[in-house]
């Protein structure tokens, strides 16, 4: 007997990391510290690039935006699966689940956009550092992260419009902490070979693109580098980089890590668990990782704090 379709469903249920009850409560503890570090880290980051005319510089511009959006992205995830675990429910309604995958798709794709951004920025400073403030002009660095939102909010409406065409069958667990679109995909009883295709698509243009321009602004980088003879203007140069490939390797090794792995095996909730490294743990550490040895930050923090009313 085939199972039921309804296209009327009203919610959903999201099975979370772990169904074991005793867990919950170190849970709900753990997601909720690193959710308030998340957003204070954040939240710092662009106050003190704000306030701070020192650092009204392009790399500075992208690290705020960079931060603005990491704190969108845990809260599209985070507050839904807390309130869920202590009210002992598991339910996401229809709507609430795809309004929380545009928003998941949006902010994973501008995270992948303005660090290749970023990569560039790095790139004309250390391969044409005389041309620098020229070429990333006030102007460059708006259009630049005006075409990513563009980029990544067209691309979430036609992937949250080409869900909206599914229907789903009786089954209607996701196990996820997420309304995540390639588990959503995998509940529907309807043809899904389009969804599967514009995924794929998305994936390679607009997830291979970034990925690309990002390899190949740290080979120029890295040639330059070999060509400066002191070992001191090797270290100056690299250091101003080391940052952000830091955040690129943790999101990248991660992000590709889970779904490498959910392709080879079907344990979903153990890719659940895998995802909570990219969309939860790396924008947590992205302003460690950045004010770390970074003085001209460290300053502006402490004038921050120091500034009377």
């Amino acid at each position: 007997m085939e199972p039921e379709n309804d296209t009327r469903i009203s919610s959903f249920l999201l099975l979370g990391i772990s169904e074991d009850p005793r867990l919950q409560p170190f849970l709900f503890g753990l997601f909720l510290f690193m959710y308030l570090v998340t957003v204070l880290g954040n939240l710092l980051i662009i106050l003190a690039t704000v306030s701070d005319v020192h650092l009204h510089t392009p790399m500075y511009f992208f690290l705020s935006n960079l931060s603005l959006v990491d704190i969108c992205f845990t809260s599209t995830t985070v507050p839904k699966m807390l309130v869920n675990i202590q009210t002992h429910s598991k339910a996401i309604t229809y709507a609430g689940c795809i309004a929380q995958m545009y928003f998941f798709i949006l902010f994973v794709g501008l995270d992948n956009f303005l660090l290749a951004v970023m990569a560039y920025d790095r790139f004309v400073a250390i391969c044409h550092p005389l041309h620098y403030m020229v070429i990333m002009s006030p102007r460059l660095c708006g259009l630049l992260v005006l075409a990513s939102w563009i980029t990544t909010v067209l691309n979430s409406l036609l992937e949250t419009l080409m869900a909206l065409r599914l229907s789903f069958c009786t089954n209607l667990e996701i196990p996820h902490f997420v309304c995540e679109l390639n588990q959503l995909v995998l509940l529907a009883c309807s043809d899904t070979f389009p969804n599967d295709m514009v995924m794929y698509f998305a994936a390679v243009l607009l997830g291979g693109g970034p990925m690309a321009g990002i390899l190949y602004s740290y080979s120029k980088i890295v040639s330059s580098i070999r060509a400066i003879s002191s070992a001191q203007g090797k270290y100056k140069a690299f250091s101003t980089c080391a940052s952000h490939l830091s955040v690129v390797s943790l999101f990248y090794s991660t992000l590709l890590g889970v779904y490498l792995s959910s392709s080879v095996t079907q344990n979903s909730q153990s890719t659940a668990r895998a995802s909570v490294m990219y969309s939860v743990v790396t924008p947590m550490l992205n302003p460690f990782i950045y004010s770390l040895r970074n003085k001209d930050l460290m300053g502006a923090l402490r004038r921050l704090f120091r500034r009377k009313p």
